[in-house]
């Protein structure tokens, strides 16, 4: 009988699922108890940019937990290897400066570099991931994870 051998090749996984994942309604929705009470702490898919992100890492055991939160990511990021790089590399992580929105309430915004000027992240309108240049505010840092090599 024959056996086979199998070997996984983490990064070409890593970077398909994070493809496929434009226009997933995977994302919209994590519920929590908040003072007591089941809440959508993701809005229906307007703040999902955390979620997304840390539940593909996790799935590739890249961090220790699923996150709501940029901030809550961005910790777990570090504490599980990932480093910042100066310049995007595909596959790597963007955090972009926070904005404000039109109810006065300030967001860092969290996604993957994939390549060629270009990075997938949630759409707070479309609220789903997208497709769109890496550039479109304020780069504040890119985190890289020598397992992607």
């Amino acid at each position: 009988m024959r056996t086979s051998s199998i070997t996984i090749l983490q990064k070409e996984s890593y970077l398909a699922i994070i493809r496929n994942s434009v226009g997933a309604n995977l994302f919209r929705n994590l519920y929590a108890l908040v003072n007591g009470k089941r809440a959508d702490i993701m809005r229906d898919g307007d703040l999902s940019c955390a979620f997304f992100v840390s539940f593909i890492l996790l799935g590739f055991s890249f961090i220790k937990s699923l996150h709501g939160t940029v901030n809550g990511t961005v910790k777990d990021m570090k504490s599980s290897g990932w480093r910042r790089i100066k310049k995007p590399r595909q596959g790597c992580i963007v955090v972009w400066s926070p904005t404000t929105d039109e109810n006065g309430e300030s967001h860092r915004h969290i996604g993957f570099y994939i390549g060629g000027g270009k990075a997938i992240s949630n759409d707070s309108k479309k609220r789903s991931p997208c497709i769109h240049p890496y550039k479109i505010r304020k780069v504040d840092t890119f985190y890289w994870n020598n397992k992607l090599k």
